[in-house]
């Protein structure tokens, strides 16, 4: 009995099939690279941070006249601060999808936004954190003044200063640039996550031929 290929099938073999085909195992996620590229994003933009912080110092500290470059040595730490925010995640985004298994380009944008996200709550945690922590303990210290003072029959006054309109406006402003450089600043991040976990992501073609190369070496 003789059998004849249907018009439009085409029977390869299971050898070329399967290095077409992008193997995905587990789960999309991967949480152990992700927490790895987390901490040398961290890590990079602690080393880079202090790094270009000090030289700013440095540069106020040789300078003749130290008050009039410091508002611009400040504003272009700030900048080098960014720089170093982007590429600090480019690097862990990088690291993570390296660390990983072939996968799909989309997967490994999946992971990169994840690093992304993780980083910025990671980040504003412990922020968050710290400056809570000091100011619980000023709370508590002026608390307990207030009731000693209160219970020697004193009397505390208010010290608080009240603002100019403008001095209103000029708080509002400066308030309103710092949120929209972090949004920016996000974003750019993001940008940078997905494009360094894209460069680190390792095909399953890529992956297929580098095993077949050792075998036949």
């Amino acid at each position: 009995m003789a059998y004849v290929n249907r018009v439009g099938e085409e029977i390869g073999s299971s050898e070329s099939l399967s290095a077409n085909r992008v193997t995905e195992y587990r789960d999309r996620v991967r949480w152990g690279p992700i927490i790895s590229g987390v901490l040398v994003a961290l890590a990079t933009q602690l080393i880079l941070s202090s790094f270009f912080s000090a030289l700013g110092a440095g540069r106020i500290a040789e300078s003749l006249e130290p008050r009039s470059i410091t508002p611009t040595t400040i504003s272009n730490v700030g900048i080098w601060s960014t720089i170093a925010l982007l590429l600090s995640l480019f690097i862990g985004a990088w690291i993570t999808t390296r660390a990983c298994g072939p996968m799909h380009r989309d997967t490994a944008i999946l992971n990169g936004a994840i690093l992304w996200a993780t980083t910025i709550a990671l980040s504003s945690f412990l922020l968050a954190n710290g400056v809570f922590g000091v100011f619980g303990v000023a709370a508590y210290n002026a608390t307990q003044v207030i009731n000693q003072l209160q219970q020697q029959g004193n009397v505390v006054t208010s010290n608080i200063p009240i603002l100019t309109a403008e001095q209103t406006r000029n708080i509002a402003a400066a308030t309103s640039r710092t949120l929209w450089w972090f949004v920016f600043g996000s974003l750019l991040g993001l940008l940078a996550s997905l494009v360094g976990a894209v460069s680190g992501a390792r095909s399953a073609s890529n992956s297929n031929t580098s095993r077949t190369n050792n075998y036949n070496s």
